[in-house]
């Protein structure tokens, strides 16, 4: 009996959307970002967000991070629905945010940086940590690091940091868990070899976490290779949804205009 309970919650899991949105707006003051998304994501999907700066990207973020709520409407992670703030719950989704900035602490090394949450927690013991970022650190090829401090590494490679903190096993996590990991604008200021290196990392990354993933970027080679389905997002509503293969190929007004970069299309200033 106790295998078949285990066997059926792997199951649920599986099924379950790992994030639903219905009619979800968000509104600063006046300006309205999100207006009424509807939206559901599969287990292991590897989904990306694209749309012009402004068009509420990073704001999608902030509300499956917890840090911000909804105006209005409703969203679901991993099937629970989520009506409080990251903080003000006491068992969070597991969402991973990898920010656009590494976010290293610059007082402490790489090894404390990439252990930090679980030396917070006090569940896990020192000897268990240090196993646990060493082998974060390998697998985003990282080596021999540990000691060193941010401000002694190259941009690369703090980033590659911010990936093992995020790809950090907890230990005291369910085993059939399956975290969501969000990367914001991951390859922003970096050249085409550290992009395409950062790039396989999200894939990477994404599948030794036994998770799926979100993707904001406006790098067109960061979109197509770490994704396989894709949404642009203008005027605070979805204008499309495909595949990676689709968006290469795609007419759509919206779609080609970011694609190409051209001035003429749908998305102009005057209407942010």
């Amino acid at each position: 009996m106790r295998k078949t309970n285990t066997l059926l919650k792997i199951l649920v899991a599986e099924t379950t959307s790992v994030v639903e949105m219905q009619d979800l707006s968000k509104q600063w003051g006046e300006l309205s970002v999100l207006d009424r998304l509807n939206l559901k994501m599969k287990p292991g999907e590897r989904l990306a967000i694209v749309g012009p700066s402004g068009s509420g990207k990073s704001t999608i973020l902030k509300l499956l991070a917890g840090l911000i709520l909804p105006t209005k409407g409703e969203f679901s992670l991993f099937g629970n629905k989520q009506n409080f703030l990251r903080l003000d719950q006491e068992n969070p989704p597991d969402v991973r945010l990898v920010f656009q900035n590494p976010a290293l602490l610059g007082s402490l090394t790489v090894e404390e940086n990439v252990g930090f949450l679980l030396q917070r927690s006090g569940r896990v013991p020192d000897k268990n940590i240090h196993k646990l970022v060493m082998t974060s650190l390998e697998e985003v090829g990282l080596y021999d690091i540990a000691g060193k401090y941010p401000g002694e590494l190259s941009g690369g490679m703090q980033k590659r940091v911010s990936f093992a903190r995020a790809l950090i096993n907890e230990p005291y996590k369910q085993k059939n868990a399956m975290p969501l990991l969000l990367y914001d604008e991951p390859t922003a200021g970096l050249d085409p070899i550290a992009c395409r290196r950062i790039e396989d990392l999200i894939v990477k990354t994404t599948a030794l976490a036994h998770g799926s993933s979100i993707v904001v970027s406006h790098v067109l080679s960061t979109v197509e290779r770490s994704s396989d389905r894709i949404l642009m997002l203008y005027g605070g509503k979805f204008q499309w949804d495909g595949s990676s293969k689709d968006f290469r190929e795609s007419q759509n007004p919206y779609v080609n205009q970011f694609r190409t970069g051209s001035l003429q299309g749908p998305m102009q200033p005057a209407d942010h």
